[in-house]
């Protein structure tokens, strides 16, 4: 090797442990930075063909990398909207709302997520988190889980639930068997079920379950909330055998139009005029124990089981560990709003560094895959917490300290070349 190739040698040392410690200023500076994946700068020798006799060495040059696949440690906030990934997969987000560009889609694991002003969940660095939206069945429907087009952002802002029609009503719960066949009977016992219009009104249904002077019988009165009667129906139950304490038989002594005597139930049209409104009530089909039945004891108060909703306001937000995302409404329903998948990708190492924390896909990284949370080698979702940065500071240090030695040995390579170069110019005096 020629004293210019020592030379040159020294300044490819002096280039690369540079952007060596560049990585380590990096990691330093975001060591307190959520979600933050350590970067690096691994040192490769280079080599030139030296006029047919071979490989001559010819210095070193710094391979940059990503330690992308190794998790940080979570830190609870105790923020709802915070959330953290335990295992494989990234958090999907986009610049703006609802992003047709699938190309400006991006991946983090920074998860620091807050409404903005229109309510849509947002992270520090200014990217819109992504989910699947469930539909008023509760259902994603058919989604393409190979690219993001399906995607829409959450939101949590300003978000109504609409309500819905009361179809059925479920009625369970005990009477004091001790109370019939008297030859006074006492006073009935009362309660009432709530129900739901077609506009989201709550309105209810009284029942009245009056004590017979008959053993085992009790006759039950349903009525509107204005006290009008729809009809009374008489309950015997079954005083002994394995159907014990179960509805024997319903006996119908006057007009209760819709009330069904092979299975205990009714139906009622609980409307306004020109507005119908058919409910089934059931109290249970006779000789099974789905609905009311009789014992010693205690009165039991009904317990009511009814479809429908009125209408409500958002109240809060709960995300569980799969990653749905649950609306509790000021009803008293709670609703499932949307699914957070987690990207994944065979080669996370691979993965593109971009302004943000986040991550763009690359050929070294291979095809995403929208995976659920908590399903195959999709980690899982903590809310509540966010993940620190990989970087351990004391590790950088060290490494700086390194990387600084080796930057003075270079230097001196340089240095002491200039040294010959001068005692060779001066060969000629």
């Amino acid at each position: 090797m020629s004293i210019s190739n020592a030379m040159q040698t020294g300044v490819s040392g002096l280039r690369a442990n540079s952007t060596a410690v560049g990585r380590i200023s990096d990691n330093i500076a975001n060591a307190n930075t959520d979600g933050y994946r350590r970067s690096f700068a691994q040192m490769v020798t280079t080599t030139t063909t030296s006029n047919g006799t071979g490989l001559a060495p010819a210095g070193v040059r710094a391979v940059q990398g990503t330690n992308v696949s190794l998790d940080g440690a979570l830190r609870p906030t105790g923020l709802a909207t915070d959330l953290a990934i335990g295992g494989s997969g990234f958090f999907v987000v986009s610049r703006n709302p609802n992003e047709l560009v699938e190309s400006n889609y991006r991946m983090t694991r920074a998860g620091s997520f807050l409404p903005d002003e229109n309510g849509y969940l947002r992270n520090a660095a200014g990217y819109y988190l992504a989910g699947f939206p469930y539909d008023e069945n509760g259902s994603l429907g058919t989604v393409d889980r190979n690219r993001f087009g399906d995607l829409q952002t959450v939101k949590i802002g300003d978000v109504q639930m609409v309500g819905s029609a009361t179809t059925a009503i479920t009625v369970g719960g005990n009477v004091p068997a001790q109370q019939t066949g008297l030859a006074t009977p006492g006073d009935p016992f009362l309660s009432s079920a709530e129900y739901f219009t077609p506009l989201g009104v709550s309105e209810r249904l009284q029942f009245s379950w009056q004590p017979t002077a008959t053993p085992n019988q009790w006759e039950v009165t349903v009525s509107d909330s204005g006290g009008t009667a729809f009809g009374t129906v008489e309950v015997e139950f079954n005083a002994s055998g394995t159907e014990a304490g179960s509805p024997a038989a319903y006996n119908i002594p006057g007009a209760f139009p819709g009330f069904d005597t092979a299975t205990g139930q009714a139906t009622l049209d609980v409307g306004t005029p020109g507005n119908p409104q058919l409910v089934t009530i059931d109290f249970g089909a006779p000789d099974s124990f789905t609905g009311m039945t009789q014992f010693a004891g205690d009165y039991t108060p009904l317990k009511i089981g009814a479809d429908g909703s009125g209408t409500g306001s958002l109240v809060r937000t709960e995300i569980d560990e799969r990653g749905d995302v649950y609306g509790v409404f000021d009803n008293g329903k709670r609703k499932a709003l949307y699914n957070i998948p987690l990207a994944e990708v065979p080669n996370p190492d691979g993965l593109t560094t971009t302004d943000g924390n986040a991550f763009l896909l690359s050929r070294s990284s291979g095809p995403m895959r929208l995976s659920g949370a908590g399903t195959g080698s999709a980690g899982t979702i903590t809310a509540g917490a966010l993940e620190s940065s990989n970087v351990e500071v004391a590790q950088e240090l060290t490494d700086l300290i390194q990387t600084q030695r080796a930057y003075s040995s270079n230097a001196k390579i340089v240095t002491t070349v200039d040294e010959m170069l001068d005692e060779t110019m001066r060969l000629k005096r």
